[in-house]
């Protein structure tokens, strides 16, 4: 009788260690499932695929060049890791608490680009950077961010309010104050993009169509008016003259534009091949900004057709799924955020591809996870963490209330 007893206990005790197995199995199931499933794959697969393709082309073109450009791949290993672990960290970081801290980061962000007018070191006749050690970091990219993160948190809890003066105006401050000390550096291409970033969580935000009217003829007769004003430096009318004309100075100031757009032709249909491109070799194309400003010529004089229309489609579908996790967003903050970040990224891609094919004047706007740049590199990739984090979220409860306004 003991003994039956015996194997009976021993019979539960093995039915509870299995069934304690099997809930420890699934519980660990659910959690690896809940971890995969708050990446978006199809952000993460052309992400991957343009940071692969940035990597080899400013490798192979600092080979080309040769001087200083030959170190740079390695300042863009440094950069990509620590823009990666940035990337998963945003991923992890609850997003809706950007809202609250855009209150603190965004003065104090005003504060630095004040700073790098002050005592930052001019290179080029600008001040543009601000030196930490040996790192380099360029405040203007640390703006566009204050501005998305501000931006989107005023509209986010203004909802259908938006269309209120005193919210618009408020909203016309917020991205004015940043874009005149940006321009104060100079550093006009890198104020620009607040234009777009701005337009684009406001017209998300309902605005008007009153509104979005008058807005778009202050943004084309505002660049017409300062032409003829001292607000634009020499060389930016220059910039402009050789968009217009670039052949007034063939040998000049139209040199550069002129031999970006030869190197796009001659790539054909599928280009002269890998650290193939004469243009580059040869040094028709600028050096300097080579694996920078000018690296698309180079991608498409090296792959031609076929390569460009490959990385624009990456483009595209990076964008379609940014725009997607906004339609996904649990709040109007995760969706403006969304929003404004598709901004930014198509606002560089167009205005860099435009330039080298004369489709807009020459700026100094780098081509996103593609050229050479560390500062710019780490913010993209700082945005799309965001992104992933609103994609993270798309079916939590919101945990932050945006549904006040300090402003009657």
């Amino acid at each position: 009788m003991a003994e039956k007893k015996r194997r009976q206990k021993f019979s539960k005790t093995i039915v509870k260690q299995q069934e304690t197995e099997e809930t420890n199995a699934q519980i660990l199931r659910g959690v690896i499932v809940r971890f995969f499933a708050r990446f978006d794959l199809m952000q993460i697969i052309p992400l991957a695929l343009l940071l692969a393709i940035g990597m080899c082309f400013v490798h192979s073109t600092g080979q080309q060049v040769g001087g200083h450009h030959v170190e740079l791949f390695g300042r863009q290993c440094v950069y990509l890791a620590v823009g990666l672990a940035l990337w998963f960290i945003f991923i992890l970081v609850d997003y809706r608490f950007l809202g609250i801290f855009s209150m603190l980061f965004y003065p104090a962000v005003i504060a630095v680009l004040m700073l790098v007018l002050i005592f930052g070191p001019v290179r080029n006749n600008t001040r543009r950077w601000i030196d930490i050690g040996p790192v380099s970091l360029q405040p203007s990219e640390l703006g566009k961010m204050a501005v998305l993160f501000v931006v989107a948190w005023v509209a986010s809890f203004t909802k259908k309010n938006i269309n209120k003066i005193h919210w618009i105006a408020l909203v016309m401050v917020l991205t004015v104050v940043p874009f005149l000390l940006i321009c104060k550096e100079p550093d006009l291409g890198t104020a620009i993009v607040l234009i777009p970033l701005t337009a684009a969580i406001l017209f998300a935000a309902n605005l008007r169509w009153l509104y979005i009217v008058l807005f778009a003829v202050v943004c084309v007769g505002g660049p017409l008016a300062a032409y003829h004003s001292p607000i634009l430096k020499p060389y930016q009318k220059k910039r402009i003259d050789m968009f217009i004309n670039p052949e007034s100075e063939r040998f000049g100031g139209g040199w550069n534009v002129i031999q970006a757009e030869i190197a796009v032709g001659t790539g054909g249909m599928t280009g002269k091949g890998y650290r193939n491109g004469t243009h580059t070799m040869l040094g028709y194309l600028p050096p300097k900004v080579a694996d920078s400003d000018f690296i698309f010529p180079v991608i498409a004089e090296e792959t031609g057709f076929a390569g460009t229309l490959s990385l624009i489609l990456l483009y595209a579908l990076l964008l379609f799924s940014i725009l997607r996790t906004a339609l996904l967003a649990p709040d109007l903050f995760g969706r403006y955020l969304c929003v404004g970040i598709a901004a930014i990224l198509m606002t560089h891609v167009f205005i860099n591809i435009g330039m080298c094919i004369r489709l807009v004047p020459v700026t100094g706007l780098p081509l996103p996870f593609i050229s050479y740049g560390g500062t710019f590199l780490v913010a993209m990739l700082c945005y799309l963490g965001i992104a992933q984090s609103v994609y993270a979220h798309r079916n939590d409860p919101s945990t932050v209330d945006t549904d006040w306004s300090p402003i009657s």
